[in-house]
């Protein structure tokens, strides 16, 4: 287990308002920071005095969820960013990481030493418990799978302060329960992750301009490395064509003298005072168009570190605040293999309501893991960041969720801000014995958050 700073000093509670990473009214919290254990336990120990209706607690770490899964309206916020720390086992191929340690301070250790984490989101922002809370998926899903494939131990924190380790071997049901279960079974306090040896922070990309959704969908299966991904225009007379990337990790002999880094620094922050209406579609059409004639027809073989080809956004800091106060909804779903019909509908549908979508990026994800709340399956994701100030947005995704459901796919709960119960019922069908080992690890139902609320994932 990674010890934690016993004795550091824990922050009183503090009443704030906190927002999903896009955006939103947001909800008011009291929030606390507990430094170690002792503080964590004194913290789990009062939101139980006061787990009735409205109240209740939920983790929280960088806030990087897009919507209201890491707030709970009126209840306390535990945030685990101050759980720092990680240990290296080289022998056994392992690094075991504090709940607050991120996706990029993990890299920037790690790759120089030889190893890389099998799998890492679209930011180096995520920390540990959030990326096991969310299991998260990168680039290379349909080789490697979820982050939860790879975790080898979880240390939770339960509602009634007890501390427990889980593996795949040790409660296998509340181990499954947590990847993927949104921070609703206990607090997150470390994890041990499985690593891949790597031997330098350089991939060779080779990337496609396709014309089409159908030419994005075949490129993606062609022969190439296992990092694959599609961005999409949306807002062109053609729509979906795009770029579509297929990398993979140099050898050190193939890397030569050259140099890389395994993460990005900001190159700018978008300040608090953007003004809302100036991500317009005309300006992001104008840039779509512009990146869409730079791009090669076809390239083979470009070098690229692994930070810029993995966390392209992360140049930009703050870059949800281009969308104006009212921010941005993303909407991420899974498909099937066979209903690729289902993704033209909803590019259709959106042109038709002439709802704006300022990014696209389409993925293939390979078989699911044994995680009843776990997001992928296997076949297609297409993500969408759309502003919420669009008219009649609402509408449009309420109507996604009836296609998305009725073709056997979901929608990522870390990237929902909206969804109705029925929805979230129909999408996961395993909801029901996630309950069961949610209810027997916490039967008081301390931990619940909007999002589970909202969704009735946990019961009011």
């Amino acid at each position: 287990m990674l010890p934690a700073a016993a004795n550091a000093p824990t922050s009183a509670p503090s009443t704030v308002r906190v927002t999903g990473w896009g955006g939103g009214a947001g909800a008011q919290v009291r929030i606390v920071r507990p430094a170690g254990i002792e503080g964590l336990q004194a913290a789990v120990a009062a939101c139980r005095s006061s787990a009735s209706p409205g109240r209740g607690a939920i983790p929280r770490g960088m806030g990087r969820s897009y919507g209201d899964a890491a707030q709970l309206e009126g209840g306390l916020v535990i945030e685990t960013t101050r759980f720092k720390g990680f240990e290296l086992d080289p022998e056994q191929g392992t690094v075991t990481a504090g709940a607050g340690v991120t996706i990029g301070e993990l890299l920037e250790r790690l790759v120089p030493a030889g190893w890389m984490l099998p799998v890492v989101p679209g930011t180096q922002h995520v920390t540990v418990a959030g990326a096991i809370a969310s299991d998260i998926h990168g680039k290379n899903h349909g080789v490697d799978g979820t982050f939860g494939t790879h975790l080898k131990g979880i240390g939770l924190m339960t509602s009634s302060g007890e501390l427990v380790e889980l593996s795949p071997q040790a409660d296998p049901e509340v181990f499954a329960a947590t990847l993927g279960g949104m921070g609703l079974t206990g607090v997150i306090v470390w994890g041990r992750i499985g690593l891949r040896p790597v031997s330098s922070p350089l991939l060779s990309v080779d990337s496609d301009r396709v014309g089409n959704l159908d030419e994005a969908l075949s490129v993606l299966l062609q022969p190439g490395g296992p990092y694959r991904v599609a961005w999409l225009d949306l807002l062109s007379a053609r729509p979906a064509r795009g770029v579509v990337t297929r990398a993979e990790h140099l050898t050190r002999e193939a890397a030569g003298t050259l140099r890389g880094e395994p993460t990005v620094r900001p190159r700018a922050t978008v300040p608090e005072w953007w003004p809302g209406g100036v991500l317009r579609p005309a300006a992001v059409r104008a840039f779509n168009e512009l990146r869409f004639r730079r791009a090669p027809r076809t390239v083979r073989g470009h070098v690229e570190s692994i930070g810029a080809h993995m966390f392209p956004l992360d140049v930009l800091d703050a870059w949800p605040r281009l969308y104006g106060p009212a921010g941005f909804l993303q909407y991420q779903l899974v498909v099937p293999r066979g209903a690729e019909r289902v993704l033209e509908t909803l590019i259709e549908q959106l042109r038709a309501a002439r709802t704006p979508c300022y990014l696209a990026v389409l993925k293939d994800f390979g078989p699911a893991n044994s995680a009843p709340m776990s997001f992928p399956i296997a076949g297609w994701t297409l993500t969408l960041d759309l502003p919420r100030s669009a008219s009649g947005l609402t509408g449009v995704l309420d109507r996604f969720d009836e296609l998305v459901a009725g073709a056997g796919g979901r929608v990522y709960l870390s990237k929902d801000a909206r969804m109705r119960p029925g929805a979230l019922a129909a999408m996961y069908p395993r909801v029901g014995e996630w309950r069961l080992a949610r209810d027997r690890i916490d039967p008081e139902h301390v931990w619940r958050s909007d999002l589970a609320l909202r969704t009735g994932l946990v019961d009011r």
